[in-house]
């Protein structure tokens, strides 16, 4: 399972349309396996759509609803019997065939229309933000029974959503999108942990970026100063070289309160808010550039207070050094 994962316009869906056939590309070319589909027409490529509103019929039943796209191609109607009924088993729906989409929840809806992209054995699935109508709880529940049935069926699917938790959790790999463009593709722990571009780093949780310059490299890690902060050391980037300009990028959830020792990298800034949370206590900080940042501490250890002077810290290994320019990749 792939998921393209980015934000609102950054062209996902237009992504998925492209390779459904119900948009012609201005360049380049389409290929299902070793097919190019190019040219072909949407109902000749054997694709499956499940669309964000499901686009149920309201006047037919989930049977015929599942059944539509078979009857399209001329099936029989032993075959559509026998398609509808797998269909509907995978997705646990056989006992509502009867009834009609508004008789139905959000999630049966939803399971309706995969199971009509489904019935008709695709070569490609193709899922447009699928959950996004749904509430929380139902929205995991569904997303991990979308992730069984294509893990079940075996089937290549594309999954689109500007959800990264969506996405992390039940692909195989990421395209992260920014402005019509492919930024980066790798499997989920690559993309979250070593991001390629500002963007990257940015989008897939929330991160730090500090501007700064390479003082050196050696062994995978590299010192650099940063802005009008000083040194800090990270995780280097390929052929990073010293003298070259980089971002640092350090995830939230990687970020400290504590005393320089030495080893980890530490930057003196104020605590601006301090809010309980339960389990945790969410801090705001202002580093001494005037730069905002967050992050989470445990509630059993010593709670700061707005004003107290700090030293937010983290590990080398939990931080990445880019290189400034690289702000997207095709």
């Amino acid at each position: 399972m792939l998921a393209v994962l980015g934000p609102s316009g950054c062209g996902k869906t237009t992504t998925l349309r492209l390779i459904a056939g119900f948009e012609q590309p201005s360049a380049g070319e389409i290929r299902v396996g070793d097919r190019d589909v190019t040219r072909l027409p949407a109902h000749k490529r054997k694709i499956g759509f499940v669309f964000q509103s499901y686009a149920l019929f309201p006047h037919l039943t989930v049977y015929d609803n599942v059944a539509y796209g078979l009857r399209a191609r001329h099936a029989g109607e032993q075959e559509v019997r026998r398609s509808v009924g797998e269909a509907l088993d995978l997705v646990g729906l056989a006992a509502l065939a009867p009834r009609h989409p508004a008789a139905l929840s959000g999630g049966q809806q939803q399971r309706v229309a995969l199971a009509r992209a489904l019935a008709f054995r695709p070569a490609v699935l193709l899922l447009d933000e699928p959950l996004s109508n749904l509430d929380a709880k139902l929205r995991k529940d569904m997303r991990e029974e979308v992730r069984r049935i294509q893990l079940e069926i075996g089937t290549s699917t594309v999954f689109v959503t500007h959800d990264q938790e969506e996405a992390l959790s039940i692909s195989d790999e990421i395209a992260v999108m920014n402005d019509g463009r492919i930024e980066q593709v790798g499997d989920p722990v690559s993309v979250y942990k070593s991001p390629q571009t500002a963007f990257v780093a940015d989008f897939v949780g929330h991160a730090v970026l500090l501007p700064g310059t390479v003082s050196w490299v050696r062994d995978g890690l590299c010192e650099v100063v940063v802005d009008e902060l000083g040194p800090v050391r990270s995780r280097a980037a390929d052929r990073l070289g010293a003298g070259e300009r980089v971002l640092v990028t350090v995830k939230e959830e990687s970020l400290h309160i504590g005393e320089p020792d030495g080893q980890a990298n530490g930057l003196p800034a104020a605590v601006e808010t301090a809010t309980f949370t339960g389990a945790s206590i969410r801090y705001a900080c202002r580093l001494k550039d005037g730069r905002a940042l967050h992050l989470l501490t445990g509630s059993d250890g010593q709670r700061r207070q707005p004003g107290d002077e700090v030293f937010v810290r983290w590990e080398p290994a939990a931080a990445s050094a880019i290189p400034a320019g690289q702000g997207r990749r095709a």
